[in-house]
């Protein structure tokens, strides 16, 4: 036991000085794009003393190493700063400005009912498919799943999810095409709307764990305690289940948690396709008007969101394997 916490707290070691060196580039690559949200917003007439106005009442004219402690000293406090766009709306008679953790938090929350329902759709798909196409493996069966789930990877997220558009929307009416949920609507509706996303996300995600699955278990079959339970009359699927997937979880854990990541990180294509209202919408739209305080947190909550998915695989793998726990 003293052991596995000795491990964990190294891993979170290292996973919090990932996120600090990992915090320093997205501060610095955030802060080295083209264009400038003064002059976004001021548009090509601006002067160059509106500009410098501006830039001054945000702290932009400050150096670049100030700016990173002020924000590094906010992060730790939880506090994520002001939205550059909300400062500007209250500057021209708006009713006031609103925090970045406030205009993140609901789109956070949208984005993680999105990855929790293709989770629940894809995980236990791929797992399923991974058991099936190890067991009859060289089969009509595992060439037809290998094919479909290559085929559905290889393709471009957008495609794959305007041909879901066409066929599910389209001729088939079935679910909406766009996904404008909003706050306080029932669960029903909000499943219903956010669906073609999800199977979009599901598609993309599936190929990878299904594969993982598939060959860690082939190469747990030449296995002497694999030959042993077939001797003693076992169904090959209970043979599978019972002996052969326990011990091949390690590698399956870990392809689980990248792909549970990239469903956090990586749905900024699919969010823009369907009107989706999550924090990758978000970060789209503030990249469009320079909006830096909202780019700066969504970058570092996608970060953490992977270092942290990450870390709980690797920890899981670690329990999971008495070979990890005890290396000698």
């Amino acid at each position: 036991m003293r052991s596995i916490l000795k491990i964990v707290l190294q891993r979170l070691g290292l996973g919090i000085l990932t996120l600090f060196v990992v915090s320093i580039v997205i501060f610095v690559a955030v802060n080295s794009l083209p264009g400038d949200f003064a002059e976004a917003i001021l548009g090509q007439g601006a002067t160059p003393e509106s500009i410098a106005t501006i830039r001054r009442d945000l702290g932009l004219d400050q150096p670049l190493v100030f700016r990173y402690v002020d924000w590094l000293k906010g992060m730790l406090t939880f506090d994520l700063g002001t939205s550059f766009a909300q400062l500007n709306f209250a500057n021209f008679g708006g009713a006031g400005t609103t925090t970045v953790a406030e205009q993140i938090a609901p789109r956070l929350s949208n984005t993680m009912f999105l990855a929790t329902v293709t989770a629940c759709i894809a995980v236990p798909l791929a797992v399923t498919l991974g058991i099936l196409a190890a067991l009859y493996r060289n089969t009509a069966f595992d060439k037809a799943a290998n094919l479909f789930t290559l085929s559905s990877i290889s393709s471009p997220e957008f495609f794959m999810a305007y041909v879901l558009i066409l066929f599910l929307a389209v001729l088939n009416p079935i679910f909406p095409s766009l996904s404008n949920i909003f706050e306080g609507m029932a669960f029903s509706e909000r499943l219903e709307k956010s669906m073609l996303p999800a199977l979009t996300l599901t598609l993309v995600v599936t190929a990878h764990m299904m594969r993982m699955t598939r060959a860690a278990i082939i190469s747990l079959l030449a296995s002497p305690y694999i030959e042993m339970a077939r001797l003693k009359g076992l169904s090959p699927m209970r043979v599978i289940v019972k002996h052969a997937l326990p011990n091949a979880l390690a590698p399956i854990i870990n392809v689980i948690a990248l792909n549970l990541a990239y469903l956090i990180t990586g749905v900024v294509v699919v969010e823009v396709v369907f009107v989706y209202p999550g924090i990758g919408q978000l970060f789209v739209d503030s990249v469009k008007i320079r909006d830096i305080p909202v780019v700066q947190a969504c970058c570092l909550i996608f970060a953490a969101a992977y270092i942290l998915l990450n870390l709980t695989a690797d920890i899981l793998s670690i329990i999971s394997n008495p070979r990890l726990r005890h290396p000698k």
